[in-house]
């Protein structure tokens, strides 16, 4: 009824008020749909494209199975809160497609957890984890791609890793980011209370046995 009420209501509207304010709202929710997409573009299908999937698919699954193991919505989490700064600053800089940079921060975020793990790029670099971004940065000035994609990403992980494990562990420091409740209830399993000490006859190894006793039947 209510679609009904409101479907008569919009045809109700002048045709071209109509047409135009419906313009107006489509054309606002691609906008708002394209703060979204514009992670999703990583430009035409080439040796750069496949490169970054690479990347973004190695890095991404390590961090999920490694340091985010168990912690779905707080990788989430992470995901909203690096995808709005590089919007913010997307801005300001002009800059539309930002696949690139959220592959840069996933993997300054990854190198910064494992610093002590020895890198090999194509054969020809070796160094520490640390290091991958700014290598990556120099692969790109190479190809000649500009380097203002790859300085936000590393950017927006620095302000993530500080905020996330190095300022909480400063004197007088503390957890400044802080996953939302409706994220974990939609991401993250309850986990079992270690404390939680079940009824005895809830225990499997209390369960009385069954013993099938011999029946005495009268002469």
């Amino acid at each position: 009824m209510a679609y009904q009420g409101f479907a008569q209501e919009y045809m109700g509207i002048p045709a071209v008020t109509r047409a135009y304010t419906t313009a107006c709202v489509l054309t606002t929710a691609a906008v708002v749909w394209r703060l979204i997409t514009n992670f999703l573009f990583f430009g035409p299908l080439g040796f750069s494209f496949f490169f970054n999937m690479i990347f973004l698919y190695r890095y991404c699954r390590m961090l999920e199975e490694g340091s985010f193991r168990g912690r779905t919505a707080d990788f989430v989490f992470m995901f909203l809160f690096g995808g709005f700064l590089m919007t913010l600053f997307g801005l300001f800089a002009s800059l539309f497609f930002l696949g690139q940079a959220f592959t840069i921060m996933l993997v300054y975020v990854w190198s910064r957890r494992n610093p002590y793990i020895r890198m090999n790029f194509f054969g020809l670099l070796n160094f520490q984890a640390p290091f991958l971004p700014w290598v990556l940065m120099g692969f790109s000035l190479l190809l000649g791609n500009s380097i203002i994609i790859d300085l936000l990403g590393i950017a927006v992980g620095h302000i993530y890793y500080f905020l996330e494990d190095v300022f909480p562990n400063q004197p007088g420091g503390k957890k400044l980011l802080l996953t939302p409740g409706f994220l974990r209830m939609v991401f993250d399993t309850p986990e079992e209370d270690p404390n939680y000490n079940p009824l005895p006859e809830d225990r499997p190894e209390t369960q009385p046995a069954v013993h099938q006793e011999d029946q005495q039947h009268p002469q």
